[in-house]
């Protein structure tokens, strides 16, 4: 996998790309995402909503979030369910709360979604997820094969003491000497964290990983063949996360500018990937055997319809659907119910391998993939849970040229 870093009008792009040039990840954090996914904060109460059983809060700059009652923890521990949030915080405490839905704020009213917080921290390594406030260490749900399972079990005991830890599905095929290195550098940063002592007013404490971090963790169980950075500044941060968490991946990092093309995209033009950004944003999208899917947004869900072509092998098309859908969840960051109607299929046993596939392929996907089974009338009904906007979110923040890239 080729890792291709850009700068575009203060907008940082992270694309992966695969041997094909195919575009396989892609992360963006637009200019205007002020309150980024896994920032942590000291923030402000600044009302009680009895009716949501939340707390609106303050992170300054005039942004804010809403805390609810489950995600509330007093000395590390999660407030009593017999107590309402009113009954364990009053408007003026102070708290810190990492956020968990990041959204963008350029052009937003007062009436915007507010960026939903936890005080439950969760601090993001390559192969860890340092928790805090939990006592034990976790296998991720993503790895379902039971003796890696195990073998992963035998090596989380191995680690020193910081408090919990989930091991991520990249994990998989990492040395325990790895996993203890960044167990202490999660628990370092925790621990400075829980130095500040400053005024009685909202403070960021530290941002969330950026569009570049986020890729590189995402990708750490997989091959990573080049890291390609077309500016100075963002080669630099990128080495110093590398240092931390990556240290097998800094001789891969090189700086390539391309100036002066065309569209302006530097090393995206060069790559031949303009064609492909455009057709992230549209429903339409072709499969190889001819056949079609077309991916249709309501207000409750995302709707998926996969057609066949000129191909009469009703399964090949199913399953290049299968994997296509993954893809396009995973890099147009849709969230949500998804129901993905497949092309009839005549057994189980067909509907089985689709189910496979999708397993399969949903295997990369950073953020948690669910299938829920198939309704009577044979739409497979899947979730994925998002940790920042989407992707058309995201775009119709980015302008080229004074004009959106659509």
């Amino acid at each position: 996998m080729d890792i291709l870093i850009e700068d575009l009008d203060g907008s940082l792009w992270s694309v992966a790309i695969d041997k094909k040039n195919k575009i396989q990840n892609l992360e963006i954090d637009p200019y205007a995402e002020i309150v980024r996914w896994g920032s942590v904060y000291m923030a402000k109460v600044t009302r009680i909503d009895a009716s949501q059983n939340a707390a609106f809060v303050d992170l300054g700059f005039g942004f804010e979030g809403i805390l609810y009652h489950k995600d509330v923890r007093l000395d590390g521990a999660p407030a009593p369910k017999s107590k309402k949030i009113g009954q364990v915080l009053s408007a003026g405490d102070m708290v810190m709360v990492q956020i968990k839905t990041a959204y963008n704020t350029a052009g937003q009213d007062e009436n915007a979604k507010h960026s939903r917080v936890s005080m439950d921290i969760a601090l993001q390594g390559r192969y860890l997820i340092h928790l805090p406030f939990s006592k034990d260490n976790k296998i991720s749900k993503r790895i379902h094969d039971q003796d890696l399972r195990k073998n992963l079990k035998s090596m989380v005991k191995n680690l020193p003491d910081m408090g919990g830890c989930i091991l991520r599905a990249s994990a998989a095929n990492c040395q325990t000497d790895m996993l203890i290195r960044e167990s202490k550098i999660l628990k370092a940063i925790w621990d400075s964290l829980l130095e500040y002592d400053g005024e009685n007013e909202p403070t960021l404490l530290m941002l969330g990983p950026n569009a570049v971090q986020r890729t590189l963790a995402d990708l750490a169980g997989g091959s990573v063949d080049s890291i390609a950075v077309s500016t100075m500044d963002i080669f630099e941060e990128t080495e110093e996360w590398c240092d931390l968490f990556a240290p097998d991946l800094m001789t891969k990092i090189e700086p390539r500018a391309a100036e002066n093309t065309r569209s302006g995209m530097g090393l995206f033009e060069v790559h031949d990937l303009i064609g492909q950004f455009e057709g992230l944003l549209k429903s339409y999208i072709m499969l190889p055997s001819d056949g079609s899917i077309i991916f249709e947004k309501t207000a409750a869900m995302t709707v998926i319809d996969v057609n066949k072509g000129a191909d009469k092998d009703i399964m090949n098309a199913n399953i290049e659907a299968a994997r296509e859908i993954a893809r396009q969840l995973r890099i147009r960051n849709t969230g949500g119910i998804i129901m993905a109607d497949f092309i009839n299929m005549t057994s189980k046993s067909q509907s089985d391998k689709v189910v496979a596939e999708l397993d399969k392929a949903f295997a990369s996907d950073p953020c948690t993939c669910l299938f829920h089974g198939i309704t009577e009338l044979g739409v497979f009904e899947i979730s994925r849970q998002r940790r920042t906007p989407t992707l058309e979110e995201k775009f119709l923040m980015f302008e080229m040229d004074g004009e959106d890239i659509e």
